[in-house]
């Protein structure tokens, strides 16, 4: 079985981690988050990857190639560049070719760990064109979500978990929200639905091919999936699965990175390679944090170093950052390589 990966994404609201690289490749738990939807697949059967690029699509390909000639169970991983952006549907329609058997397509810059075996077995026994995977939420509103009927072109049921697909809304307000599960960007794809994307358009799988297979009463099959599924695209987010993902070590696939994991609810260092109780904050490989420095809630990424007397919370850095002594650092996205000046108090700030 195919997987395509759609690693076209910017990630412009994880800017300055984005200016040298794609979103896909943004780390969490110190793994490139493409890699989390990759291992989901091998997971589930599927043997030849081809991931879709667009923005700094180069920096992948050096992974990519690594996945096959690392693995057992994957004959083949490749790159599929694409020139102009296309849209999901569009840069997959790219591959119509290669792709003439069930298939399954998912997002390269979101966390998804989760048994895909589930998803695959409710497509086929739905006789589906498409299933896409579900994921609960608690604030539907920033999201796309979907509704569910217990058969084709039936009565929205609202407490369903899985079911045909009757009706998408984007981003509804709170009161409106007809649903609390929202499309999970993993779907499993039949080949002639391919031939709806219209060739050489840029065209998107939720906006415009999933309604035109409602309109043309093509069965599209949903169900919620169990695991992990996080959208990485804001900080907040980023944090957020590092926690979760941290929480869940011990169940966890892989090993965990080189560097410091640290819970509780604040901790001041003592040394450079202190363990202490923090509060949810992962420090990279190679990290090094002076004395009486406080962290909370933070991502440290590999070989940045932090003074003394410093305090830095709920915020990202990026790779050889350099705070000097003396800073406080909240809600801040941190470039790769930048120097923080002594003394600096920066506060939902991104610094390049």
């Amino acid at each position: 079985m195919y997987g395509v990966i759609m690693a076209g994404g910017q990630g412009s609201r994880l800017f300055p981690l984005t200016a040298n690289r794609p979103k896909p490749m943004v780390e969490v738990l110190g793994r490139p988050v493409i890699e989390y939807v990759k291992d989901a697949m091998v997971n589930a059967g599927v043997s030849k990857i081809i991931v879709t690029t667009g923005y700094r699509g180069e920096m992948l390909e050096e992974l990519v190639d690594s996945w096959s000639k690392g693995s057992n169970m994957l004959e083949d991983s490749i790159i599929n560049q694409e020139n102009t952006p296309m849209g999901t549907a569009g840069s997959v329609r790219l591959l119509i070719d290669e792709l003439n058997e069930t298939f399954i397509v998912g997002s390269g810059d979101s966390v998804l760990s989760c048994d895909l075996n589930k998803l695959i077995d409710a497509h086929r026994n739905s006789d589906a064109k498409v299933t896409m995977a579900l994921w609960e939420v608690e604030n539907p509103s920033e999201f796309g979500i979907v509704g569910l009927s217990n058969s084709i072109n039936g009565v929205l049921d609202s407490g369903l978990s899985e079911g045909f697909v009757c009706k998408f809304q984007e981003k509804p307000k709170l009161e409106d929200a007809f649903s609390n599960v929202i499309n999970a960007g993993l779907y499993i794809i039949e080949p002639e639905v391919l031939e709806l994307v219209p060739k050489g358009e840029k065209f998107d799988f939720s906006k415009q091919l999933f309604p035109l297979l409602l309109e043309m009463e093509w069965p599209i099959y949903a169900k919620k999936i169990d695991g992990v599924w996080f959208d990485v695209g804001v900080p907040d987010e980023l944090i957020r699965a590092q926690k979760v993902l941290i929480e869940q070590m011990d169940n966890l696939p892989f090993p965990m990175p080189d560097g410091i994991i640290t819970e509780g609810n604040g901790f001041e260092f003592s040394s450079s390679n202190s363990m202490g109780d923090n509060n949810g904050s992962l420090l990279s490989n190679n990290v090094k944090v002076g004395e009486n420095t406080l962290l909370s809630n933070s991502l440290i990424m590999a070989n940045s170093t932090i003074g003394e007397n410093c305090q830095v919370m709920e915020s990202v850095l990026g790779c050889n950052v350099i705070i000097e002594d003396n800073c406080i650092i909240k809600k801040c996205i941190i470039g790769d390589g930048a120097i923080i000046s002594k003394g600096s108090i920066l506060d939902s700030k991104k610094m390049q």
